[in-house]
């Protein structure tokens, strides 16, 4: 008479089952939860170029608030186009340093400082700001002096700006005879806002065509979020793959520092 031959879990077989088991579900609701961080709260970015120069250097870990102008699909990693518009959204302020997609491909991350809000009226004279028909004062800072490669050293002047709202921040200048700093007026169409790098000679903001590679003006539905501290920050010399260099490049004196 033939038997059915039934396998019987062993007890040592059925708990490392179970151990799998809990230690898949703790990853997965880790990555939920680092997921929800992420989405609804904040998010951390690598500032990749000296755009933004004196106030963010290449290599300087910022953390950015997810809520601060409420949410669109570019709050998803990957910008699912799941809706449109923004989600609880408040208005950017001028002065802000935002993240936002870059409007040409939807895609890519920038970082730049809100100066135009929409219905403003932008432009720059001589390399002077000047915002809805306005001149936007300046007081010379004390200037540095900068490698800009091949051995070549130049002073660079650096200013402190004063917004329509009493806000203030450091801008750098390397004169007022380059291409960005004489331009046409622009005036912001509503539902977006006119970006500038704190870096004005070395920075491809809003006063440059998407067509020529610039930003152009950029709809409120593509910010990212508002920079709110400089987490961490190294060198651009510095490399995961030489630890030395986490060390002996770090910049801790901007460790922590909130940004205005």
């Amino acid at each position: 008479m033939s038997q059915n031959v039934q396998s019987v879990k062993t007890p040592e077989k059925s708990g490392a089952v179970n151990e799998l088991v809990e230690i898949f579900k703790t990853v997965f609701y880790a990555l939920l939860i680092a997921l929800v961080l992420r989405v609804i709260f904040f998010q951390p970015f690598t500032i990749p170029s000296a755009s933004m120069e004196p106030n963010l250097y290449e290599g300087d870990y910022i953390i950015v608030s997810k809520f601060s102008y409420g949410y669109s699909h570019h709050s998803i990693p990957f910008s699912p186009p799941l809706f449109k518009g923004r989600i609880l959204e408040k208005q950017a302020q001028r002065g802000d340093i935002v993240v936002f997609k870059l409007p040409s491909d939807n895609r890519t991350d920038y970082v730049k400082r809100v100066i135009g809000l929409p219905g403003d009226r932008i432009q720059m004279k001589n390399g002077l700001l000047w915002v809805n028909d306005k001149l936007v004062p300046r007081q010379a800072l004390s200037p540095v002096r900068e490698d800009v490669g091949g051995g070549y050293v130049r002073d660079v002047a650096r200013f402190e700006e004063t917004l329509p709202t009493g806000r203030r921040f450091a801008t750098q200048d390397f004169g007022t005879d380059g291409e960005l700093d004489n331009t046409d007026v622009f005036v912001v169409p509503e539902g977006h806002y006119f970006m500038m790098g704190d870096n004005r000679d070395n920075s491809s903001d809003s006063r440059v065509n998407p067509a020529i590679g610039g930003v152009g003006y950029v709809p409120a539905e593509n910010l990212v979020g508002k920079a709110q501290i400089i987490l961490l920050s190294w060198k651009p010399e510095a490399s995961i793959f030489k630890p030395w260099t986490w060390v002996l490049d770090a910049r801790p004196s901007r460790f922590f520092k909130v940004l205005k």
